[in-house]
């Protein structure tokens, strides 16, 4: 699928760079109010820089991803998706 991740790559503690199927790419940021749950473990800067694809998702090492196909939208509209 077009919005399939093909490369992630940390660029600061809860900021990502990724790159689409289709040549998109943009960035992802995470604000601190959205590291509850299962989010919390992205607080640790190490396991945050373990980031991976996995099946055309940002994921961790835990089962921990991301939906690719909102985050293609976000970033296809406003350059970028923040979570909040």
């Amino acid at each position: 699928m077009y919005w399939n991740v093909t490369a992630v790559e940390p660029q600061q503690h809860l900021s990502l760079k990724v790159k689409f199927e289709d040549g998109l790419e943009g960035i992802v940021r995470f604000k601190p109010s959205h590291l509850t749950g299962v989010f919390e473990a992205l607080k640790d800067e190490t396991y945050f820089k373990q980031v991976f694809i996995s099946y055309g998702a940002v994921a961790w090492p835990g089962e921990l991803d991301l939906a690719p196909d909102a985050m293609h939208q976000e970033i296809q509209t406003h350059g970028e998706w923040v979570l909040e």
